[in-house]
């Protein structure tokens, strides 16, 4: 499957970023104010952050791909800049049934498939914590 430029792009729901991008995006969070935190809810996991909230509100990071929903393939959040060459219903329905919870951030540049089912409202003690086991981890 390709991806190729979209001709409307979508509105932003979420911003994510997989390996140096992830703790940039994450770095970039932590200086965010509180209302800005409490706005965000999201998911982390080793070398990947998603953040979800309002459009206005999400963090700019280089390299972060922002996410948003295609009305055909609503259980995805498919990068707004982007589509698949295939029918956005038929890849919801492929991926869908491989990989469980919906809805599912698709990162196609790094291959990544994230469920943000489980996203939590945005802690910075929290975001602080995955950002000095990530950077160890590195």
């Amino acid at each position: 499957m390709r991806w190729r430029p979209r001709a409307l792009p979508l509105e932003p729901l979420a911003v994510a970023g997989v390996g140096p991008v992830a703790l940039a995006l994450g770095h970039r969070a932590s200086r965010a104010g509180d209302a800005a935190l409490a706005s965000w809810s999201g998911v982390a996991g080793t070398d990947v952050l998603v953040l979800l909230g309002a459009s206005a509100s999400l963090p700019w990071v280089d390299g972060a791909v922002y996410l948003g929903r295609d009305p055909l393939a609503p259980s995805l959040l498919l990068p707004c800049a982007l589509e698949p060459d295939v029918a956005p219903a038929l890849l919801e329905r492929a991926l869908l049934a491989g990989q469980g919870d919906a809805p599912l951030a698709v990162l196609p540049g790094a291959g990544v498939l994230v469920s943000v089912a489980a996203a939590q409202p945005v802690v910075r003690a929290s975001l602080l914590a995955w950002l000095s086991a990530s950077e160890a981890a590195s």
